[in-house]
């Protein structure tokens, strides 16, 4: 039922922008891809630097993207950031590419004082604990794809149709930590983070930088 797919990242879009501090002057997009999310966030925020270490989705973004918006080639491990910088740091399924306790320490002491990180990446499956918001994303995602179809079918939207670019995104079948195993090294490391299973087969942590550093 390809007629039905539908992009799981976009729809986690909104959930991110909430999170954006207002006033937003500088934002880094960590895991750009072809640059959907960066586009939007560049109508939030005065400056976004979006990063990804595939050629190809910076070429992609490149192109896609308004003149307050800078594409860097780049591994955000191996990147020099600049340091209490950015007043909100993003990610949509990006994290679970890289260990968490490399990159969670770097990415907050580039979050100025008072900056917020918002992730949503892809959990490894956890039935015995998950198994109900299991059996809802299915019936969900199928429920929905049906009615973003007809939406797209009326000229109403993309309503989260897959980009062109989505067979060229890096994909982990198996991610390696659990919800549960992500909360627990998030707060070790992030203390006041909130680490929560989103329904189709994302989690989300947000942290706030408390304000004295």
């Amino acid at each position: 039922m390809a007629g039905i797919e539908w992009q799981h990242n976009s729809f986690y879009h909104r959930f991110l922008l909430r999170q954006l501090p207002s006033p937003c002057a500088r934002v880094l997009d960590v895991g750009c891809g072809a640059g959907a999310f960066a586009v939007e966030l560049a109508r939030h925020a005065e400056q976004v630097d979006a990063i990804d270490r595939s050629p190809v989705m910076i070429d992609a973004a490149k192109q896609a993207t308004p003149g307050n918006v800078t594409c860097i080639l780049g591994d955000v491990l191996e990147q020099s950031l600049p340091a209490a910088s950015y007043d909100a740091i993003v990610s949509i399924s990006t994290l679970h590419h890289m260990p968490l306790e490399k990159v969670l320490p770097v990415l907050a002491a580039a979050l100025r004082p008072g900056g917020v990180l918002a992730v949503v990446a892809l959990p490894r499956a956890d039935l015995p604990r998950e198994l109900p918001v299991e059996l809802l994303a299915a019936a969900g995602h199928r429920a929905l794809g049906v009615a973003f179809a007809v939406l797209r079918r009326l000229g109403r939207g993309n309503w989260h149709a897959n980009e062109p670019s989505h067979d060229a995104m890096p994909v982990v079948l198996d991610p390696p930590l659990t919800t549960r195993q992500v909360r627990q090294q998030a707060t070790t490391m992030l203390p006041g983070a909130r680490v929560r299973r989103r329904v189709y087969w994302r989690y989300s942590l947000v942290w706030h930088r408390p304000a004295d550093g």
